[in-house]
């Protein structure tokens, strides 16, 4: 394949491998929807249509007619027919919605993830699109940051296996024969999730052991899954803007994990570099981007401007920019892109398969599997038919759940709260008011509206959370808790002393005080998606359990960010035997834990666990060490448990985490039923990254923790045994 690509090249201009680095968004090219509407951003980016027509990627959601419109255009003006790529943010569904990806985390269901990215491509697919920027693995501790709902939380193991089942169902096994999948990109590499103070696009300052351990693990293993693309961070790491750190993509990316796919810049993050202050005008930011290997600069001009000259002058060799037209080049070539330009492009189709049932079916499983049931004090859930209910609050009667990022989705065509409860109990006991707006305080007269129609009912469901404009990109928070007008309408009704329940919709764990205290019971529904209503009905009926566990804890105070369950202990820790009242690490005025823990989450029944046991007291490096528990359904009904599996290394060569998940199993068991549960460890379950960053484990003492959540565990302990050289040595 690469010999006739170089043919290919060999045939091109430099200015024509220039403008195939370049990518610009779709109004930019002839057949587009908007073409002509941009020509000033073209101007005074000094765009020229002659780059236009030898450009090499399109950025935009677009449909399959002006794929195909565009595509024919270009293959007719670019002088050796090279197709381009479209690309396109496909991030929780392109036009059937699933849950927001944070919701998806706390599904711990692998399956249904694939599923989810799957059909996302399969939609985008059928309408043009080649690549999406997703899955984004980046590892999140502080919920003030927006872009928290695009992760799957705070867990490196657990946003690894994401990782690897989103980057399957975007790719499937042949992207050159599944015209039904596309390219995965995943970002933003790299630690984009740990900006400082939560505030988008902040500084981002970790040592390399910190960047390895949490941060690193669900890039490498979308990689090691087979993910076409990566795309930089807007961050700096160790004080380098990621789009021009030579360690970090050409040293650590391509040479030590071997990555030779297409690396690309995010929006503007090239010539961003010049405020970042390590690059002084857009020629030296296009210096530093080439040289650490970025393939693509999307939608700036510091490549087209610059690369020409800078190999003129000798400062930049002209292979580099040969080996970035290869891979772009290699993809294309994947895709089937080179014989069959328009791929799966297909209007009919496309009407077809697009937010279709068997789709938004999917989404609404995925959404019943992603809610997070927190509390439900008296069992006040599930409601029960017969019962008046007055559903109250901004999120009532409202299509704004399908979040941010949510591609072609319909707010319009969302399944609302009401509906779903109305398809299930009927209108006649069902009494509904907005109550407030999401940041707007209540009228007198929505006030009283709500008041009266909450004095008539049985029981309260409020309808709360955050619009889609509160998270997301540019979406950081300082003050996480619920909007003042809506906490004042939970206070209102509380006086009336009548059952609550109170529903959630938002995109970031949020300080719960004025909510949790004050209600019997709390769903947390995050970004449902499509068909949201109408899972979280099912759930409030209990015609489904839920099953969601938090894969991001839920801090007890803003003051405690950035907090999470495998931090590191101190050498005054508080709780311990010989702690001193004060002198101990530890606030004055809050827990040092977080309100709700990682891995957190009730169900309709309870379970029991019991008959802890290890196969044996220690282990050798060759070994296999067997943990059962017998978990047991103590309720009245079905249900689903998440049992996780977590290891801490008491003494290491660095200080360890308190806990580390290793392993979770899913078991579904009837009242009264119970089953045996089985994990294993091996030695390279317990390797981490020494003082010298040798990537091994340590001989000596363990526990191993398994229960519901990270909090609440049983307790065992082993010895890993090594030979007396290794332990010498260590």
């Amino acid at each position: 394949m690469d010999h006739q690509l170089l043919s290919l090249i060999h045939q091109m201009t430099r200015e024509e491998k220039i403008a195939q680095l370049m990518q610009l968004a779709a109004p930019f090219f002839e057949g587009g929807e908007n073409e002509g509407q941009i020509t000033g951003p073209m101007a005074s980016m000094g765009i020229s249509e002659q780059t236009v027509r030898n450009a090499g990627s399109v950025l935009g959601l677009a449909g399959a007619k002006q794929v195909i419109d565009i595509q024919q255009a270009h293959l007719k003006s670019n002088r050796l027919g090279i197709p381009l790529l479209f690309m396109a943010d496909i991030i929780h569904g392109y036009r059937t919605i699933f849950p927001v990806t944070l919701a998806i985390g706390c599904s711990w269901d692998l399956e249904l993830a694939e599923k989810s990215a799957e059909i996302a491509a399969k939609e985008a697919a059928v309408s043009g699109i080649h690549v999406t920027f997703a899955p984004m693995v980046d590892l999140v501790r502080d919920p003030r940051w927006g872009r928290v709902m695009e992760s799957t939380g705070e867990d490196p193991y657990l946003n690894s296996l994401f990782a690897r089942a989103f980057v399957r169902g975007f790719q499937g096994k042949d992207l050159s024969t599944e015209t039904d999948r596309v390219a995965a990109c995943v970002k933003h590499f790299a630690a984009y999730g740990a900006a400082e103070a939560g505030r988008d696009y902040n500084t981002v300052d970790l040592s390399e052991r910190q960047l390895r351990e949490f941060y690193l693990p669900a890039y490498k293993a979308a990689l090691d899954e087979g993910c076409e693309m990566v795309m930089t961070a807007f961050n700096t790491v160790d004080g380098i803007p990621a789009s021009g750190n030579k360690w970090l993509m050409r040293d650590l990316l391509r040479e030590e994990w071997g990555f030779d796919g297409v690396l690309i810049s995010d929006w503007g993050a090239v010539k961003e570099m010049i405020p970042h202050g390590v690059a002084a005008d857009e020629a030296e930011a296009a210096h530093k981007a080439i040289q650490a290997g970025v393939d693509i600069e999307m939608m700036t001009p510091c490549y087209i401007n610059h690369l020409d000259t800078l190999v003129e002058i000798g400062a930049v060799e002209e292979r580099l920019i040969d080996e970035a037209v290869l891979r772009i080049l290699r993809l294309k070539k994947k895709l089937g892109l080179f014989e069959h330009p328009l791929r799966g492009a297909d209007p009919e189709r496309e009407r077809a398969i697009v937010f279709c049932e068997d789709h938004r079916q999917a989404s609404r499983k995925l959404a019943e599997k992603s809610c997070v049931l927190l509390k439900n004090d008296n069992n006040v859930l599930p409601l029960k038919l017969g019962q008046k209910i007055a559903l109250i609050g901004p999120f009532a009667k409202s299509g704004d759940i399908l979040g941010p990022w949510s591609g072609l989705g319909s707010k319009e065509e969302a399944v609302q709260l009401y509906d779903g409860m109305v398809s299930i109990m009927g209108a006649s006991l069902l009494a509904v008011a907005e109550g407030c707006g999401v940041e707007t305080a209540a009228t007198e007269q929505q006030m009283n509206e709500a008041l009266q129609i909450a004095h008539h009912a049985d029981v309260i469901v409020l309808a709360l959370g955050e619009h889609s404009d509160m998270s997301g990109e540019a979406g950081s928070r300082a003050d996480i808790r619920l909007p003042q007008a809506q906490l004042d309408l939970l206070a209102q009704l509380k006086s009336l002393n009548k059952p609550m329940v109170t529903i959630l919709f938002n995109g970031r764990p949020l300080d719960l005080h004025g909510v949790v205290d004050q209600v019997d019971a709390v769903l947390e529904a995050w970004f449902p998606g499509s068909e949201g209503g109408a899972a979280i009905a099912d759930l409030l009926f209990g015609n489904v359990q839920p099953v969601g566990r938090l894969s991001m804890s839920f801090p007890y105070s803003v003051g405690q960010i950035p907090v999470y369950y495998n931090a590191f202990n101190t050498g005054r820790p508080k709780g311990a035997p010989d702690a001193q009242e004060r002198y101990i690490s530890q606030y004055l005025d809050i827990p040092n834990e977080p309100l709700f823990p990682f891995g957190f989450g009730l169900s309709y029944t309870t379970f029991a666990y019991e008959d802890a046991q290890l196969s044996a007291e220690t282990i050798t490096e060759e070994q296999t060490l067997t943990i059962k528990v017998r978990v047991s359904n103590t309720g009245n009904v079905p249900g689903e448990e998440v049992v996780q599996l977590y290891v801490r290394d008491m003494s290491g060569d660095v200080v360890r985490p308190l806990k580390e998940l290793k392993a979770f199993r899913r078991v579904s068991l009837q009242p009264g039923e119970s089953e045996e549960v089985c994990f294993s460890i091996t030695e390279p379950q317990l390797r981490y990254y020494h003082a010298d960053y040798k990537y091994a484990s340590d001989a000596g003492d363990f526990i191993v923790y398994v229960g519901p959540n990270s909090r609440d565990t049983m307790e065992l302990r082993f010895q890993l045994v090594k030979n007396k050289q290794e332990m010498s040595e260590a």
